[in-house]
């Protein structure tokens, strides 16, 4: 689920974020492994704040990584349609600049 109020792309493999296309959770995946990951990230991202040294940092961000990679939204795409990643993007600059274009200016400035 993105953001609320952030444009969601028609296949729904993206949501616009400052900018850009971040790429949403695999909408396949069970929903105890979904909760299960993002409590899993959400546990990593308070070790991250609260991490006195690098390595803790660095064990951190490894396991924000690796929950975001079980939820569909790093490694591998989700989709089987040989549709490259376009996250990061910017979605003008993407396959998707026609859908962008013919959003609203109050819907694109959500994004």
């Amino acid at each position: 689920m993105p953001p609320k109020d952030h444009p969601q792309t028609p296949d729904g493999r993206y949501f616009v974020s400052k900018g850009k296309l971040w790429r949403m959770t695999d909408p396949a995946l069970p929903d105890d492994q979904r909760r299960a990951a993002i409590k899993r990230m959400m546990r990593a991202r308070m070790a991250e704040r609260s991490a006195v040294d690098d390595a803790a940092v660095q064990q951190a961000r490894a396991d924000i990584d690796a929950a975001k990679v079980t939820l569909g939204e790093r490694g591998p795409v989700w989709w089987d349609d040989g549709a490259p990643d376009e996250g990061g993007t910017a979605p003008q600059a993407s396959s998707y600049a026609a859908w962008w274009a013919g959003l609203g200016a109050e819907c694109r400035a959500k994004g």
